[in-house]
């Protein structure tokens, strides 16, 4: 029975230095997280700090736990009170972050507190080296070694506990001020998850106490248990946290932290279980496992990672989507079956290869068309065009004709429209572009041959819809992005203070001027959007017309030239990071390049091309916008280039 009884003890120990150690890799994976995502918020911030506690705490008691002298040993100690000493001012840190989050900011009390507990418990840690608030390293000691206790060390106790209690207080008055129900039960797991570092790091106060060395089973039986309650609630309290300081929605904080936590310290912790778990029990039967620990190890790390591969996506539907999960699934299936321009380059090089097959033509080309004009897409075999450039005469046949035949000869070429579906019964308004075959005589064409080419012809139309269409999608998208960051972001400021759905955002108010320089942009070198572009009332503009003897067109155009050239980086110029802004305006709208063209150039795809660009107009706009009120305070003539 006693026998029976002690290996059940052994079990518990080993069980609490297990969760000792995953704990500490769990607190870390979180700091990690917190450091990467969301370290702008106070809340975050502090946040890290106590966790970067945990993490020191729990880790120097799993290294001192294998140590092999007492040197070594008293030193892991000595650390582990680095954190314990630490926890009281991040703590009231951390809960002074809450009050003020929640629209109650300190004026000077809980600010100066937060500071001097900081500053007392520095003292302490200058201490630490002596043996003034912890003694020498007891090796043969119950329940497990530690630091003797002296007189400081009691009244720390003491401390940490006043300090844990005005936390707990301010703790409480957040969740008072919370006010919708959602954020109120996510500051409720916050606070019970807040328990955490307080509970796991309390036990080490009570090593050399009379309380630990005379109950020395059930104390460790109450340290696994208290284990694993940390473990649990430091999750818990990073879940809530997590919705600090970012703009996501709700399913992707959730999503992310889901994903990082079970990649992460479950994985990590499910592997350093194991493996203990078998070198231990080798070790009780006298038996040697070592051998066994790699392979459990490589075996655990691959089957969590394949569970967690197969199953998240279910885990995600069922704890996450809700009632958008029809919307959600959407989104995701567009995202996986999106038409890429690779994607969209590599079918139609088939189409063409099928083509200069079937007919026995000596080459073939593939244009679309667009706003800007005919765009050279991909060539095959022989053809009059190289990959770059497109024949001004093939594009005024396009331009200047309304409704082309089916089929047209141009030189030794065939060229055959192509058109999406429409709607209306006029086709030729809804071209997409043109497909060019070398080296044939259409008449000789088989009943075969010409069936052949009628569908190629028909699917180069419908993957060129396709494509339109996307990037139809993708303008879309980038228009609605600012407006949806907006909305993100009075959310993550309502949360847990009312004021916050209150919040201006100038940038908004500025949509029309971006869409006024990008329409003169467009029209640089003369149109419509130039000439009658409301950016020509500036007073600005007014002004620099006298230089150009009163023609706004040509001072509007100066003042766009200008403007790009404000944010052209110094130096000669390249094609690199720093460059890219500058170099968008400078080919899309000066030089007048083709977006795919542009794209190839600059390494990126055209999504990206559409985002950048918007980014150079608002600079273009911001800088216009400086020389507006800069003209204004001047009250007289301005002079540009």
């Amino acid at each position: 029975m006693i026998n029976w009884f002690e290996g059940f003890i052994n079990l518990v120990k080993t069980i609490s230095d297990i969760l000792t150690a995953g704990i500490a890799i769990t607190a870390f994976s979180l700091l990690l997280y917190a450091l990467t995502f969301n370290l702008r918020d106070r809340v975050a911030r502090s946040f890290a700090l106590i966790l970067l506690c945990v993490v020191i705490v729990f880790t120097a008691e799993s290294l001192g736990g294998i140590a092999e002298n007492a040197n070594d040993l008293e030193i892991w100690l000595r650390i582990q009170w680095i954190g314990v000493i630490l926890l009281p001012p991040a703590y009231l840190h951390f809960s002074d972050a809450l009050v003020e989050t929640t629209g109650r900011p300190s004026r000077w009390r809980r600010r100066w507190a937060v500071r001097l507990t900081y500053a007392f418990s520095f003292l302490l840690l200058l201490s630490l080296p002596t043996k003034l608030l912890v003694g020498s390293v007891v090796i043969n000691a119950i329940p497990a070694p530690h630091l003797q206790r002296t007189i400081f060390t009691e009244l720390f106790t003491i401390y940490y506990s006043i300090i844990m209690i005005l936390a707990w207080i301010n703790f409480a008055r957040a969740y008072i001020r919370t006010v919708t129900p959602a954020s109120r039960r996510r500051m409720g797991y916050l606070v019970i998850g807040a328990l955490a570092p307080a509970l796991g790091s309390f036990p080490f106060l009570l090593f050399g106490s009379g309380i630990a060395s005379r109950n020395p089973n059930g104390f460790w039986i109450i340290a696994m248990i208290s284990n694993l309650f940390v473990g649990a609630l430091i999750i818990l309290m990073a879940y809530a946290t997590a919705f600090f300081g970012v703009t996501w929605s709700d399913r992707v904080v959730k999503t992310r932290l889901l994903k990082f936590l079970l990649r992460g310290p479950v994985t990590a912790s499910l592997t350093l279980g194991l493996t203990t778990l078998v070198r231990r029990t080798g070790i009780a039967f006298g038996w040697d496992f070592n051998v066994f620990v790699p392979i459990v190890m490589a075996v655990t790390i691959i089957l969590c990672q394949y569970l967690i591969t197969l199953f998240s996506p279910y885990f995600e539907k069922w704890l996450f989507y809700g009632n958008d999960q029809q919307d959600l699934e959407m989104l995701q299936s567009l995202s996986d079956h999106l038409l890429t321009r690779n994607d969209l380059l590599e079918f139609l090089e088939m189409i063409l290869a099928a083509v200069i097959d079937r007919l026995q033509a000596k080459g073939a080309f593939l244009a679309s068309l667009s706003e800007e004009g005919l765009e050279l897409i991909i060539t095959s075999g022989k053809t009059r065009f190289n990959d770059q450039e497109m024949s001004d005469e093939l594009t005024r046949i396009v331009t200047e004709n309304g409704k082309l035949p089916e089929s047209l000869r141009w030189g030794e070429d065939y060229i055959f429209p192509l058109y999406g579906d429409s709607n209306t019964n006029d086709q030729g308004s809804n071209m997409l572009g043109l497909m060019g075959v070398s080296g044939i005589v259409l008449d000789n064409l088989d009943v075969e041959q010409k069936q052949s080419l009628e569908l190629l012809i028909h699917r180069a139309s419908m993957v060129l819809q396709d494509r339109q269409l996307q990037m139809e999608i993708f303008q879309s998208m980038d228009n609605l992005s600012r407006h949806v960051d907006y909305i993100q972001k009075l959310r993550a400021k309502g949360r847990y203070d009312s004021e916050g759905v209150f919040s201006q955002d100038d940038s908004l108010e500025n949509e029309d001027l971006l869409s006024w320089v990008k329409d003169a942009l467009t029209h640089y070198w003369g149109g419509p959007k130039l000439t009658g572009s409301p950016l020509i009332k500036l007073n600005i503009v007014k002004q620099i017309a006298k230089q150009h003897e009163g023609n706004s067109s040509n001072a509007l155009r100066s003042i766009l030239r200008n403007a790009i050239d404000n944010i052209k980086p110094e130096g000669e110029r390249k094609f690199t990071s720093e460059w890219i802004l500058y170099n968008i305006l400078e080919m899309k709208f000066l030089e007048g390049k083709k977006v795919r063209e542009i794209a190839l150039k600059l390494s990126m795809s055209e999504a990206d091309l559409y985002r950048k660009q918007r980014v150079a107009i608002e600079a273009v706009s911001k800088a216009i916008m400086e020389m507006e009120q800069g003209s204004n305070n001047l009250g007289g003539d301005t002079h540009i280039n």
